[in-house]
């Protein structure tokens, strides 16, 4: 089977497993903000950790000598998907239960669940020492297996913290109450975790510098430059998520564009110019001849797989750019995603993919596999400005609520106006959006120079060499001559 095949599969499989994270008691109540996202790293962790298992016990069922490489792999996995799964299952298990409700029969249920979780985890450092037998793979299997039994029980019961701590009309919403007005102190200070996008950033900037650590090790050089720009893009994708800035910003549709403009703009023209791919493919080590790939080899084969072409094609990026405000904000779409913490997630993460697959294709480190000439994507650029300019336009003139309803809902004493605020926000997409617009502007010329330079000194070494060719063969005659 293909790596690619392989890839989409675990893809589907992974998609299958989200609405899971949105359905159950982790997705409502107070706190539920923290809950669902913790989730989001536990389903997936817990069913691939199990999967493996699986798979190395038909492995071995069938030859007891499994290879090397494929026992490492099992481990690191293994140990990986452990640490994730005990961390989430903690952090959404106390949001459930709260110190109140320890006690309780779901407490009960939790703590043997937890017990089991951890005799799993050991099972795993056993095996990884002793790597001999059947037994041990099943004792693990089993134990696994009466957890996520343990997991399922919990549906059925209900949690403490629902009885013990009633959700108001916020924290249904939200996950939390937004009672106190914003103020910049409040803006600066009032952080509340962002569970998807912190352990995300910490751990793209982790593999980064790692990545950079092992270049300059071996003495290679890596520009500095970028790692400012990917550590910069990162930090306000945290700010923007997690800072009090990203807790009032479901609360007003200014404050909401503000993360907008951030996530869709400013951190992905960044990123792109911090250069990832380019800094793995440098960094990680190819797989020797034969071996199983790796990494490497998995991001040069989706680099050229016929989905990447499809989205890096100018167009499809362009219309996913520019086209997502008007989709979103000018139908009910944008109201619907509000009233649900899920579909807020995921329309942050469109935020950030769809800027970033913009700003990839113009002004990207990473070459991309449809490279276009620098005026063209100049050109791309310049058609896409009025566009976002329109975009402001239209919210500020807008006499009506987009997403009256949910508004409605959270009635905020302080968000004054609705309409007035609108229009503050349609003034924050017009005025903001022209700041990245130029740095894209100036990123892209100063690329331009630099390849017009590499360029001309490589036309200078060419003559150097035919010049040298011609006297040589001058020489030649003369001598012949002689």
């Amino acid at each position: 089977m293909a790596w690619r095949t392989v890839v989409a599969a675990a893809v589907a499989a992974g998609a299958g497993l989200l609405p899971l994270v949105a359905a159950g008691h982790a997705s409502v109540g107070a706190g539920h903000d923290l809950a669902t996202n913790a989730m989001f790293w536990h389903v997936p962790a817990a069913s691939a950790w199990l999967g493996a298992l699986v798979a190395l016990l038909a492995r071995l069922r069938r030859a007891p000598a499994v290879p090397g490489l494929v026992l490492h792999r099992y481990h690191r996995l293994s140990m990986t998907c452990f640490v994730v799964t005990a961390v989430s299952g903690a952090m959404a298990g106390f949001v459930l239960v709260r110190p109140d409700g320890l006690v309780s029969r779901y407490g009960l249920v939790l703590a043997v669940e937890t017990a089991l979780l951890l005799a799993a985890g050991f099972g795993v450092a056993a095996w990884r020492r002793r790597r001999s037998g059947l037994r041990l793979v099943v004792a693990e299997l089993l134990l696994l297996a009466l957890g996520t039994g343990g997991s399922a029980a919990l549906t059925v019961l209900v949690p403490p913290a629902f009885v013990n701590h009633p959700a108001t009309v916020q924290e249904t919403l939200l996950g939390y109450g937004l009672d106190a007005p914003q103020t910049l102190s409040r803006l600066v200070l009032a952080w509340r975790p962002d569970l998807v996008f912190l352990p995300a950033a910490v751990f793209a900037v982790t593999a980064y510098l790692l990545g950079v650590r092992r270049l300059r090790r071996r003495g290679d050089h890596w520009p500095p430059g970028r790692v400012a720009a990917w550590l910069a893009g990162w930090a306000i994708v945290l700010v923007v998520t997690s800072s009090g800035l990203g807790v009032y910003a479901p609360g007003t549709f200014s404050l909401h564009m503000v993360t907008h403009m951030a996530l869709n703009m400013f951190a992905p023209v960044l990123l792109v110019l911090g250069g990832p791919v380019t800094l793995a493919l440098r960094a990680l080590p190819a797989g020797a001849h034969g071996d199983v790939p790796g990494v490497r080899e998995w991001i040069v084969s989706l680099l050229h797989a016929p989905v990447t072409r499809f989205y890096a094609h100018p167009a499809v990026a362009a219309v996913l750019f520019a086209g997502s405000f008007y989709a979103l904000y000018f139908s009910p779409l944008f109201g619907e995603a509000m009233l649900f913490h899920w579909a807020h997630q995921l329309m942050k993460v469109h935020f950030l993919v769809s800027g970033y697959l913009f700003a990839w294709v113009v002004v990207g480190a990473d070459r991309t596999p449809r490279r276009l000439p620098h005026l063209a994507r100049l050109g791309m650029l310049f058609a896409v400005m009025p566009f976002h300019a329109f975009f402001g336009v239209i919210l500020m003139s807008r006499q009506t609520v987009i997403a009256y309803t949910y508004y409605h809902y959270l009635a905020l004493p302080w968000a004054g106006d609705l309409v007035a605020d609108q229009r503050l926000g349609g003034g924050i997409a017009w005025a903001s959006g022209e700041i990245p617009m130029v740095v894209m502007v100036v990123a892209l010329l100063v690329q331009w120079a630099r390849v017009d330079e590499r360029h001309a000194r490589q036309a200078d070494h060419r003559g150097d060499g035919e010049l040298e060719a011609y006297n040589a063969m001058l020489a030649q005659l003369a001598s012949r001559r002689d």
